[in-house]
């Protein structure tokens, strides 16, 4: 069972389903995508994935664990240490990956429990970075489209060009946007998205 677990390869195009597919694949995410599609080169059955909140970690990790039978342990650094700990002996006894994501890796994540400190100091780290242009485009993109809007190429330009390139940037700039949209009833163009970015503080006036 372990030899056929270790040959499972991810396709291609993964992810593929409805779900998966709100995980965007850019140079800001490229390296951990690939970490999870190449596993069975890992030197442990087990991984600690770490970035930013929001930026989709905890999707790709589900979707790797669910794919391949194994393990997610979301916030592992604020989990009990002794848990954290057998899961990643368990993971090495089955052959079956842990995925533990965390706000920190080690060295900033380090365990008071010596056992589990030694065993991270060899567990492989994947990152996941702060979003680039195109991941950012295409995040503000999927948001509008979850709220039903369309928003117009030339103020999806405008947004990416002026906001922070932060996931929770992204989130909150088109929950104001849709805001402001409703309370004056009027359509998302780019004036309405200038206002209400500038209303929200997000912009500067003469933006």
């Amino acid at each position: 069972m372990k030899r056929g677990a270790d040959q499972i390869a991810l396709p291609l195009d993964w992810p593929q389903t409805e779900g998966e597919s709100r995980f965007i694949v850019s140079d800001a995410n490229r390296e951990a995508f690939e970490h999870f599609r190449h596993w069975s080169m890992w030197p442990v059955k087990a991984t600690v994935l770490t970035g930013p909140r929001r930026s989709g970690r905890t999707l790709l990790a589900r979707t790797f664990a669910e794919r391949v039978g194994g393990r997610l342990i979301d916030q592992a650094d604020t989990r009990d240490e002794e848990e954290v700990f057998h899961a990643w002996n368990d993971a090495q006894d089955s052959g079956l990956p842990l995925v533990m994501v965390a706000d920190e890796a080690p060295p900033a994540w380090a365990p008071r429990l010596p056992d589990l400190r030694t065993r991270l100091a060899i567990t492989p780290i994947a990152r996941v970075n702060q979003p680039d242009d195109k991941l950012f485009g295409a995040l503000i993109q999927l948001l509008f489209a979850d709220r039903g809007l369309h928003v117009p190429p030339d103020a999806l330009r405008f947004m990416s060009e002026r906001l922070s390139r932060e996931y929770w940037t992204a989130e909150r700039a088109v929950e104001e946007v849709d805001r402001f949209a409703i309370a004056e009833r009027a359509r998302v163009t780019m004036p309405t998205i200038r206002r209400a970015l500038s209303q929200a503080r997000m912009i500067g006036d003469a933006a």
